[in-house]
């Protein structure tokens, strides 16, 4: 029986993927206001499950000792919990996210396995996502951590959207997705002095890796929150990204010179700023090409870029609804 349906961002009449756990765009989530806690305990599978990791485990083993392509079992995080809060005054929001460790297997056991019977006749899906709040599934169901980041060039007005490879496992592949994305990887973003993960330093790490963005470059980034990919069950955070000094020409000339990550996406589209162009970039694309998450990312820089131009008036994000209406409109039969 259905316990909790979590609501699924709409955008350009579209009902997509992603829940909004947190943020509307109007605010951001101050970094000094974002706080990790790392439990350095393993996830642990219930038995039959550990089974289908044992299985995925001697599978890329056995590909490996044969020289075939198979998937390196880096280390990652499991989000134990997602709290949220207020300050006491202010009411700005205050966000506590928990993590243990994982690895890439782990998310696999579960992000290939959504749809398969347990002994119970049950789905991971139906036991844990649908007969459950899924934004209180259990650690082991919560392998999968993505830092999101929408960017604009500020020199020309361009907002940057990435279009993932083929080459990249998993579902989203060739799919349109936000700028930049990284996952939470321990060997990156578990400080070795002990000091906390920082997210705001997963999205300055993944603008670098895949779009050549440098820390001498003047960056303006804020969280705008937090989304739960409710189709493929991955936690998503969300930024927003100015570059004033940069521009589509600027950047296109960095990444012929290389960069670390450039086989993550094979196509960018710079696209004007103004929610009218942004929205209607989304709209003109197929929803089935486009990742749970990305428009909701999208529209929520949209709000913020709406609302910081009004000096800070939360009601400018409903400039954002009006122009959704006119690309509605415009594309009408």
């Amino acid at each position: 029986m259905l316990t909790m349906r979590r609501d699924r961002f709409t955008v350009v009449g579209r009902e997509t993927g992603c829940h909004i756990f947190e943020g509307d765009g109007t605010r951001p989530v101050l970094e000094e206001e974002m706080r990790v806690k790392y439990r350095p305990r393993r996830v642990e599978f219930p038995e039959e499950i550990a089974g289908w990791r044992h299985a995925i485990q001697e599978e890329e083993r056995r590909k490996e000792a044969l020289g075939l392509p198979h998937r390196w079992n880096n280390q990652r995080f499991a989000v134990e919990r997602v709290v949220v809060t207020r300050t006491h005054l202010a009411e700005e929001p205050v966000v506590t996210l928990t993590l243990q460790d994982a690895d890439y297997y782990d998310f696999l056991t579960t992000s290939l396995n959504l749809e398969r019977k347990q002994s119970n006749g049950l789905t991971l899906r139906q036991q844990y996502l649908e007969g459950e709040d899924p934004a209180h599934a259990p650690a082991w169901m919560n392998c999968s951590f993505g830092v999101n980041v929408a960017l604009e060039t500020g020199r020309d007005g361009r907002m940057l959207f990435s279009r993932r490879s083929a080459h990249v496992a998993g579902p989203n592949s060739s799919r349109w997705n936000s700028s930049a994305n990284e996952g939470l990887a321990r060997r990156h973003d578990l400080p070795e002095d002990g000091s906390p993960v920082s997210l705001y330093a997963v999205a300055r790490r993944a603008l670098y890796e895949e779009l050549a963005v440098h820390a001498t470059d003047t960056l303006d980034l804020e969280m705008l929150g937090f989304g739960l990919d409710l189709d493929n069950h991955q936690w998503a955070g969300f930024f927003r990204a100015v570059l004033p000094d940069l521009d589509e020409e600027t950047l296109r000339l960095r990444w012929s010179r290389g960069v670390t990550d450039k086989w993550e996406h094979d196509r960018f589209e710079f696209v004007p700023a103004d929610p009218e162009s942004v929205l209607g970039f989304i709209a003109d694309q197929p929803p089935e090409l486009w990742t749970p998450c990305a428009p909701a990312l999208f529209y929520l820089a949209l709000v913020r870029g709406a609302v910081r131009a009004a000096g800070g008036d939360p009601a400018a994000r409903f400039q954002v609804e009006a122009a959704e209406q006119r690309v509605i409109e415009a594309r009408r039969p």
